[in-house]
């Protein structure tokens, strides 16, 4: 990984450090922890009121994205979903919900202070099927082939190898299995130096692909039944958009994997603090 690569990650992990002391902060105050994002485009306004009310109040507070993956996906009793970048664990304890007991979800995070909160929050939320890894989502540290649904909001644009991220999805899906998505795109007639004077990077606009881009990432990594759809503007010519996929049933190296980690471990499976 490039110098540059390695400072945007770093500035990506400081921003969301930061986001998780200041709602773990505020929940000790009489008032509760305030949202991080009082934006309309993004944070915990894009739930449902009876989600945000069924949640532990930090892991609201700490919604940084922009839509609500979980109402994309169309999750199912006994599906196993993994969640990249999964912050204070809005949308695994949600998925969790959904799956049910016969289910699992799994949050992704490479921020010790996100992982911690997402931890709280687990316990708080007396949720039994859920497990929160460290790791970063260019590696994922998940067997091939044992995940039905990935989902994600508003973090893939914020990686600095985009095709890794894709190859990562569709080697930890199973076959048929699909993705479900909320992230900022761009036009396609917006070059990535206009895309970057949108927004910051952190700001989940500078990073992002355009449609086009986007779709070909896909269809590269193995993706078909490729779907985006823009939700609503985030800035001139930058959209919140779905996107969905669906790894195919013919694919080579389909025997599933079997997961033995403890649930709500903060680990990964290759050891340390991710691959």
């Amino acid at each position: 990984m490039s110098d540059h690569s390695n400072d945007l990650r770093e500035t990506v992990r400081e921003r969301y450090a930061a986001a998780a002391v200041q709602v773990t902060e505020g929940g000790t105050a009489c008032c509760g922890p305030q949202p991080i994002e009082v934006d309309d485009n993004f944070g915990s306004t894009l739930y449902a009121a009876d989600d945000r009310d069924a949640l532990p109040a930090e892991a609201v507070a700490a919604s940084l994205g922009c839509g609500n993956p979980t109402a994309v996906a169309d999750l199912h009793e006994g599906d196993r979903v993994l969640d990249l970048g999964s912050g204070g664990g809005i949308d695994v304890l949600l998925s969790a919900r959904r799956v049910g007991p016969t289910g699992k979800a799994y949050g992704l995070d490479m921020t010790e202070e996100m992982l911690a909160l997402a931890l709280a929050n687990q316990k708080k939320a007396g949720a039994t099927n859920v497990e929160f890894l460290k790791g970063t989502i260019e590696a994922i540290p998940l067997p091939a082939n044992t995940i039905d649904v990935v989902i994600s909001n508003c973090v893939i644009n914020l990686s600095t190898d985009k095709p890794a991220v894709f190859a990562e999805m569709f080697r930890v899906l199973a076959p048929g299995g699909r993705i479900g998505i909320s992230d900022v795109v761009a036009d396609d007639q917006l070059a990535p130096d206009q895309r970057a004077e949108r927004g910051d990077y952190v700001g989940c606009i500078a990073g992002a692909l355009s449609f086009a881009e986007y779709r070909e990432g896909l269809v590269a990594a193995g993706f078909t039944n490729i779907e985006l759809t823009p939700t609503h503007a985030v800035a001139d010519g930058m959209h919140s958009a779905t996107v969905r996929a669906t790894k195919p049933m013919t694919t080579t190296n389909t025997e599933p994997q079997v997961l033995t980690r403890t649930a709500g471990s903060a680990t990964s499976c290759c050891g340390g603090s991710g691959c």
